[in-house]
């Protein structure tokens, strides 16, 4: 059988776990894309890390293997769909991490329409009902190839290939009712108030009565 082969990280944690403008950035990704948890959001970032410190290190170097290099790296990021054919290395330093993730068959399906929210699309790819090319994908971040994008649909056997299927039609939103304005709102205050009754006279004690009768 063998020795198991040794698995690694396939991302690089923060330096600093405390950083409250990394923090909020990452909370509002992982709400915008539908991740799951920070560790997508820190594995895509890798990859930018990745393109970044190849081009990097190509640029530095003026030998043949690094000019091979150089333009299966640009090749590889052309048909991803990160950048636009006619790039040069220097712009594969300017590939960001939201770049990557626009790239994400979860962010694919759902741009497409075939979800009606970001979370739904990723639901759906889990329970293996979207194919790429007639090829079953049941992982939310793979990176759709830009050549591959018009091949993304639902298996044909999947009941979610009707149209009219209730998971896919799209729910219309209730008008919200207006709240009344503050002037209504005052205006009724004052008609609800009740009238103050005139304070009534107090009865004087039985002794003081007794005394005015007899000076009488």
């Amino acid at each position: 059988m063998g020795d198991p082969k040794q698995t690694r990280k396939s991302f690089e944690k923060p330096p600093h776990p405390w950083q409250r403008t990394r923090i909020e950035e990452e909370k509002q990704i992982v709400k915008e894309y539908g991740l799951k948890n920070k560790k997508e959001v820190w594995k895509m970032k890798s990859v930018a890390k990745g393109f970044a410190d190849q081009a990097k290190r190509l640029t530095a170097s003026d030998d043949k293997q690094a000019k091979k290099e150089e333009v299966q790296m640009l090749e590889r990021v052309f048909k991803l769909g990160l950048l636009p054919r006619g790039s040069t290395i220097d712009d594969v330093l300017g590939v960001a991490v939201k770049d990557i993730l626009e790239r994400r068959l979860q962010t694919v399906v759902f741009k497409k329409g075939l979800a009606r929210s970001i979370k739904q699309a990723r639901q759906f790819i889990i329970h293996r009902h979207i194919m790429v090319n007639n090829r079953l994908i049941t992982s939310p971040s793979y990176l759709v190839p830009a050549g591959d994008e018009a091949g993304v649909s639902f298996l044909q056997k999947s009941a979610l290939a009707d149209e009219e299927h209730p998971e896919r039609a799209i729910e219309e939103k209730k008008p919200k009712r207006k709240a009344p304005k503050a002037e209504e709102k005052k205006a009724g205050a004052k008609e609800e108030k009740p009238v103050k009754k005139k304070a009534e006279k107090k009865e004087k004690p039985k002794e003081e009565k007794s005394k005015e009768e007899k000076k009488e």
